[in-house]
């Protein structure tokens, strides 16, 4: 018999992880909308050209990790692979631009790459992020920067590090590009193959290469893009650092950080914690003045980051978010009292929000007593054929061990009571 398994790459979430997961993202939705972001939820596929115009042909994510399709209407379609683009299509194609100069929108939501699956990285995969549009000034960057940075702090992540630079515009990165290939020509045979193939492609990715022998040729020989940039660059990345520094934001100047997709400018950034181990990116984002523009809208600037999910879980302290137990286990024996326990049950998660498991498998009253504790439950009620003649209800305190018995018509009063 075929025993199906899940996808290389993918993972089933069962209910206790779930659990954790939910509480996580609830804790999301919350900072983002105290800093006045509304959630956005695009499709998950669109267009693949999207991505094509906005990442870059010469990216791995274009070139390599993209799952895409042409479906029966010889379209070519791609599974979402990074938010940013989508999220700029829908700016454009809903005309948000001429409802409000100003839009402030956040995404917790699935992606897919066709990546090596490591810890912390899977080929089906959970992003949140935030994406401000509309404003050119500094203190945009800043407060997408302090977003990141708080979020992490609110879930306790230790030996954090706020990686940051500038990349200057795109007039600058142009003249930059020239240089920087003209500084390798005399090294590029020493560099690992994949660098040889970014000096053409996507130079800026030869400061994301992971080889010891690569980076120290390109200490040695390779000139920096933030010693190139304007000084009105130099200006607004001053003013970037400025606020950090008084919201009390720590920070590393990076000249190295650059972040390899085509659509950056200005400031970039990273946020990474030694509690993840070697990979140890928590979050990514920066400035992309360009990328509405080259979607087809009108020129926009923007700014944002995206984090993983799954990097941020593992970097979450043990119990940190412990086990919820149900407020009620209801223990019931015989056919009558069966039927009267699963409407009292019904009314209590009704008229009283309590979580009430109800036994269903008709075990012995030892058993169910057993699964009772197992489950952690704080109060057991217990009906039986004996209980419902006298028109009864035992309920049991499980952390006092304390027993009493209570008419039914009584236990809406009894439930009122303890809430209160």
């Amino acid at each position: 018999m075929i025993k199906f398994r899940n996808i290389k790459g993918t993972h089933d979430l069962l209910p206790d992880q779930v659990a954790i997961w939910r509480q996580v993202e609830n804790i999301i939705h919350l900072i983002m909308e105290q800093n006045g972001f509304g959630e956005i939820r695009t499709p998950v596929f669109e267009n693949t050209d999207l991505f094509i115009r906005g990442i870059g042909t010469d990216t791995d994510i274009v070139s390599k990790e993209m799952y895409s399709w042409t479906d029966q209407g010889n379209n070519l379609l791609t599974l979402r692979p990074e938010l940013t683009a989508p999220v700029a299509r829908a700016y454009i194609q809903h005309q948000l631009s001429n409802k409000n100069p100003m839009h402030r929108l956040y995404y917790l939501d699935t992606l897919f790459r066709r990546e090596r699956p490591q810890k912390g990285r899977q080929r089906q995969f959970h992003q949140f992020g935030a994406e401000a549009i509309g404003s050119p000034n500094p203190e945009q960057d800043a407060e997408i920067i302090a977003i990141a940075y708080n979020t992490f702090q609110k879930f306790k992540i230790q030996d954090m590090t706020v990686n940051l630079n500038s990349i200057g515009s795109p007039e600058i990165r142009i003249k930059y590009l020239k240089l920087l290939r003209s500084s390798l020509v005399k090294v590029q045979s020493k560099l690992c193959f994949t660098c040889q193939n970014r000096i053409e492609k996507n130079a800026l990715r030869l400061f994301d290469c992971k080889n010891s022998n690569c980076q120290t040729l390109l200490d040695q020989n390779a000139p920096l893009i933030f010693d190139e940039i304007s000084d009105s660059d130099y200006l607004h990345f001053d003013i970037v650092k400025r606020i950090l520094n008084e919201v009390g934001i720590p920070f590393s100047h990076n000249k190295k950080l650059v972040r390899g997709l085509d659509y950056y400018s200005h400031t970039t950034f990273e946020i990474t914690s030694k509690s993840l181990g070697a990979q140890d990116a928590l979050c990514g984002g920066g400035r992309y003045n360009s990328l509405i523009e080259q979607l087809g809208g009108k020129h926009t600037p923007a700014v944002g980051f995206a984090a993983g999910l799954e990097r941020l879980i593992l970097a979450l302290e043990k119990n940190q978010f412990p086990e919820k137990s149900p407020d009620i286990y209801f223990i019931h024996l015989g056919e009558d009292a069966t039927i009267i326990a699963s409407k009292i049950a019904n009314d209590i998660r009704i008229e009283h929000g309590k979580v009430v498991i109800f036994e269903v498998l008709r075990r012995s009253l030892k058993a169910q007593m057993r699964e009772a504790g197992r489950s952690k439950a704080k109060t057991v009620l217990i009906l039986g054929d004996d209980e419902l003649k006298k028109n009864k209800i035992i309920i049991k305190n499980m952390q006092s061990g304390e027993q009493k018995e209570i008419e039914i018509s009584k236990l809406d009063q009894y439930f009122n009571n303890i809430s209160n």
